[in-house]
């Protein structure tokens, strides 16, 4: 019952941010890659068209961006942005349910900008400001 009620919260987050312009793609996705919650925007053709390959690299964000052996030395990974010529990449980790956030958006957005938002969006329903993640980004 708490997971069924976790997944209605994170259904409605990640609708709220696929809401914000240029986002194409907003998604809970587990340790192995599974999408749990969300998807693309209604109109959106994903880039990546081979559905293994899609999920091969949701496993491989998981991955890296639930790492913790720099957490002690680094301080906690608030998220991890990648921009390439056609997309904006984004997961925000969510240690304590071992699940990320996962964003894709369109190049010409400002990385730090939608960060903000989605921080904001999660806030209550994430482990963000019990890891300090929303006093990266004041006002938020």
């Amino acid at each position: 019952m708490e997971e069924e009620a976790a997944y209605q919260i994170y259904e409605v987050r990640c609708n709220d941010v696929l809401e914000q312009e240029g986002v194409r793609f907003a998604a809970i996705i587990n340790s192995e890659g599974k999408l749990t919650a969300g998807g693309f925007k209604k109109g959106i053709i994903p880039l990546e068209g081979d559905e293994e390959k899609l999920h091969e690299f949701m496993k491989y964000a998981a991955k890296i961006s639930l790492q913790e052996e720099y957490d002690t030395s680094l301080g906690a990974l608030n998220y991890i942005a990648a921009r390439r010529d056609k997309i904006i990449l984004i997961s925000f980790p969510f240690p304590v349910s071992r699940h990320i956030l996962l964003v894709s958006a369109e190049p010409g957005l400002d990385i730090e900008n939608l960060a903000k938002v989605v921080v904001r969006i999660f806030g209550d329903s994430s482990h963000a400001i019990e890891r300090g993640l929303s006093e990266s980004f004041p006002g938020v």
